[in-house]
């Protein structure tokens, strides 16, 4: 994958995202993934409020995250995020969080269906598909 493409966002583990064990919850990590997702759509010029103030949302109708290793509470992630090539209705959104040392943590992926305010599916509109574009890995 070419790393010129992954945007990166940082984010610090609170209290609140480790369970009985001291590690981040397992769960937390696709809030991660939408944390990150949004970052990387607001600095592509993208924010979700602009689609939704357009008429159009990006629903999320498959997620997978595989696990390698696990890291506490104050610790600081980078979520790296990538755009798959994107479908007429569909978009896909690829994943890698690391811990401090560049270990792998987690890696995944969300798929997107492109939605009006009907809640029923709709092609991406030509700019976000040009922006798609402009930013997919190759």
């Amino acid at each position: 994958m070419n790393n010129q493409k992954w945007h990166e966002t940082k984010i610090r583990i609170r209290y609140k995202d480790t369970d009985r064990m001291g590690v981040v919850y397992y769960g937390n990590y696709l809030t991660f993934f939408e944390v990150a997702r949004a970052e990387f759509m607001r600095d592509l010029g993208l924010p979700y409020s602009q689609m939704e103030s357009e008429g159009f949302s990006l629903a999320v109708i498959e997620a997978v995250a595989k696990y390698h290793a696990n890291v506490g509470y104050d610790a600081v992630v980078t979520v790296k995020t990538m755009l798959s090539a994107p479908g007429k209705v569909r978009i896909r959104f690829d994943y890698r969080v690391f811990d401090e040392e560049g270990k792998l943590l987690v890696d995944g992926h969300t798929m997107h269906a492109c939605i009006g305010e009907n809640m029923k599916p709709k092609r991406i509109p030509p700019h976000l598909h040009k922006v798609v574009q402009e930013n997919i890995s190759t």
